[in-house]
């Protein structure tokens, strides 16, 4: 078959210097955001930088007292901070409860499939040799699972204190000009980016390496056992997604009915008492959240990707450089977004608010031409010239090209995804437009409007989705599906530094408002969240996209492990657990939505017992008492992710249990079918009416004037269809990838297990 040109030791010392590149570049970023400091000190005057603003602040011009506005932002700061915390804290919690018993019940699952028996077996996909016995796979399944969750859980929390540190230093360089806030949030987010995916894969590659000092040759049960690092990764962002997400739109709904419908007060005025908790919960979920998710994906993606390649001539003739190669994309990887972030923070300079969404945008299109070389050249020396790849029972020859047309073909997809994404949620062009216009008559046009442009915006995606799997599948069978969706995610330091770039603008423009800043620092921090929100469904978008590629790679692996030779949907037991499966979307998303609007019901109920009883409040002499507010979000949504997670979770188990591995194929094919339409319709959405509001309050072109000012009926009627919105584009819309991953990845875990003792029901 050929050698490769990369030689083992060449790809060994690659992969972990390039993870370790990648955290040190995430705390130089670090080291630069934390040079803002948040204790008063005179700037000096009229000394001009680079970004076209000279250095005096606007607060001096105004004549307004620095000292006070630095010691009010650095108070916010710490409140929102130890929120976010606590609240973290406390889902961890229960969270680790969850993941212990899961943990046992994956090592007494796969150590019962032989009987915890000690003794070696015939290996599953050759039966002359002689394999690790099951009990192995169970103890180092349950370690990986373990190490894939703390992982997770990790990146979550550490994107969360991230963010949490940066918001304000945001605030404060706002007054400086555009320029240096854009540059202080994107270098937050590049920090939280890169730190994520060079531990993912950092801790990946350890674990693969202390694996192999038992298992040896036999690389089917090792990447086998690795399987586990996935399901651990996204069963903690399940929790993460769902309990975040709960928690945020809980308080940006409370606040925003009360506060901006029925007070006529601004989205983040002091004198709201969800002000706080709903700043914590633009962290929770969208940093720690979106963290924890995206991480899932990468773990999922190279443990597929893995498990099919150690069944085919890489594993079989034991070549290690050429196993690799999705850690070896993944290491490229975080060397072009290195170079992609120098080009929004240094070789670039933004002077103006119109420049900001065109800097993200160039940063996505940067990273993927850069990736695509990047990509060629790891296909020439990672991989021999012609290979073989498992194809359901056959080995299917395979050119090193058509492997990188594949990734290719996902990374371009991905890009594609983000543009469609972003014409459907950006109020730079007609469909928000649309939208916002359609509140002329009313928040029921509204609606409608909105829903259309959803379903809608499915379709170019789908299409894209399609393409790259009908390439990929064509060229390298279910390997190339998981490379496709490795090179979606290639780029996701650059893809997560946008997305947190966007909580921590808005986060920044609500400790501006708090803190009693200029309305000329609020117009600047409100333009960096605008082009947050796009950017935050642009990754929205690519989270979904990778989710589908990812699920169909992992359904594929599942198949071939549970020795499955075709998914008849003829078959009446497939077909039942295909339109099962096409349910459980709905069924999650119904669980979500009702649960933020339960836990928003108890926060309206709180926001207007405390205006209509504490005297002063609407005038500003007296303080709302926020921590009731943080309390009623935290118990609310700590009580409300189990259902819809156990859901998730069971559905995999009792169907495998009960009715065998044919009807849980038949389950995943339809949970995925309609769970990725139902994602991008709901992200989309919610985008649209919440951009469709910015563009009235922001009264940036003619027509936008003619539906505003903010307080007009047009204004609420866009308030109202933004938080419908709410719920559809930060709760069920990005939890429900996680729910067709997840679904997948359990079922590939536990096979072994389905395949054996599977099908109770049948069986009587």
């Amino acid at each position: 078959m050929g050698a490769t040109i990369l030689s083992d030791l060449g790809a060994e010392i690659l992969i972990p210097v390039c993870s370790l590149v990648g955290i040190g570049f995430a705390l130089v970023q670090w080291l630069l955001v934390s040079k803002v400091k948040l204790s008063p000190a005179s700037s000096p005057a009229n000394n001009s930088d680079k970004n076209g603003y000279s250095d005096y602040l606007i607060e001096e011009e105004e004549g307004i007292n620095d000292h006070n506005v630095v010691i009010k932002c650095a108070e916010i700061q710490t409140a929102i901070s130890e929120g976010a915390t606590s609240f973290l804290f406390t889902e961890y919690q229960y969270v680790g409860i969850f993941m212990v018993a899961f943990a046992v019940l994956i090592f007494v699952f796969l150590g019962s499939v032989e009987g915890f028996s000690t003794s070696n077996q015939p290996c599953t996909f050759d039966e002359t040799r002689r394999c690790k016995p099951a009990l192995a796979t169970a103890v180092f399944s349950t370690i990986s699972f373990l190490l894939g969750a703390v992982t997770s859980v990790f990146s979550g929390f550490l994107g969360m204190k991230i963010a949490t540190y940066a918001n304000a230093r945001t605030t404060l360089e706002a007054r400086k000009g555009v320029g240096k806030a854009f540059i202080t949030a994107f270098r937050s987010g590049a920090v939280m980016g890169f730190l994520l995916a060079a531990n993912g894969l950092l801790v990946l590659y350890i674990t693969i390496n202390l694996f192999k000092l038992y298992y040896g040759d036999d690389w089917g049960g090792l990447f086998e056992a690795i399987t586990g690092y996935g399901l651990g990764g996204s069963s903690m962002a399940l929790f993460g997604r769902v309990g975040g997400g709960i928690y945020t739109k809980a308080a940006d709904v409370g606040a925003d009915l009360v506060g901006k419908v029925e007070r006529n007060i601004p989205e983040d005025d002091p004198r709201n008492p969800a002000v706080i908790a709903d700043n914590v919960g633009d962290n929770v979920g969208d940093i720690a959240g979106m963290g924890s998710d995206l991480f899932g994906s990468y773990a999922e993606s190279s443990c597929a990707a893995l498990v099919v390649a150690s069944i085919s001539s890489f594993g079989i003739n034991h070549e290690l450089t050429a196993m690799l190669y999705p850690l070896i994309i993944s290491s490229v990887g975080i060397l072009v977004c290195l170079i992609t972030t120098l080009f929004a923070t240094d070789f670039f300079e933004i002077k103006a608010v119109k420049e900001i969404e065109p800097a993200l945008k160039k940063q996505l299109i940067i990273s993927t031409i850069l990736m695509t070389v990047g990509i060629a050249i790891v296909s020439w020396i990672a991989l021999p010239s012609s290979f073989t790849i498992f194809n359901f029972g056959t080995q299917k020859v395979v050119k090193n090209w058509q492997l990188f047309l594949c990734v290719a073909v996902g990374l371009w997809a991905g890009l594609i995804i983000g543009f469609v994404t972003e014409y459907y949620t950006s109020n730079a062009y007609s469909p928000v437009q649309d939208v916002a216009d359609s509140c002329r008559t009313g928040a029921a046009t509204n609606v409608i409007f909105g829903l259309a442009l959803g379903y809608k915006s499915v379709i170019i995606p789908i299409f894209a989705i399609a393409v790259s799997i009908f390439v990929s599948f064509s060229f390298a069978a279910m390997y190339g599906i998981a490379v496709a969706a490795l090179g979606m995610l290639s780029t996701i330091a650059t893809g997560l530094a946008i997305d947190a770039y966007g909580p921590i603008s808005d986060n920044a423009g609500g400790i501006a408002e708090m803190a009693g800043m200029s309305h000329r620092i609020r117009e600047r921090t409100d333009a960096l969240d605008a082009a947050g929100n796009t950017t935050a469904a642009i990754g929205k978008g690519f989270a979904i996209g990778s989710a589908a590629l990812v699920s169909l790679a992992l359904f594929g692996a599942f198949v071939s492990r549970a020795a499955i030779s075709t998914v008849d949907v003829l078959t009446p037991k497939v077909f039942i657990g295909l339109i099962v499966g096409a349910m459980l979307p709905y069924w999650f998303s119904a669980m979500t939505m009702k649960s933020v609007g339960s836990a928003a019901l108890k926060m309206v109920e709180e926001v207007r017992r405390q205006f209509n009883s504490i005297p002063g409040l609407m005038e500003g002499t007296a303080k709302p008492d926020y921590a009731t507010c943080v309390k009623i979000s935290t118990d609310a949504s700590i009580k409300e992710m189990v259902p819809p997670g156990a859901l998730v979770m069971l559905t995999p188990l009792i169907v495998g249990i009960f009715f065998g591995v044919e009807t849980l194929s038949g389950v995943l094919a339809g949970s995925l079918v309609s769970g990725v339409q139902i994602a991008i319709s709901a992200s989309n959405t919610g985008g649209a009416w919440d951009n469709a509001k910015k563009y009235i309050e922001a009264g940036a072109s003619e027509h936008a004037r003619t539906l505003g000012p903010k307080g007009s009926d047009p204004h609420k009627a866009a308030v109202i269809g933004d938080t419908i919105g709410d719920p559809l584009k930060d709760t069920s819309g990005p939890s429900l990838n996680i729910l067709i991953k997840l679904m997948a990845v359990e079922s590939l875990v536990f096979a072994p297990f389905f395949a054996t003792h599977g099908g109770l029901l049948f069986k009587i």
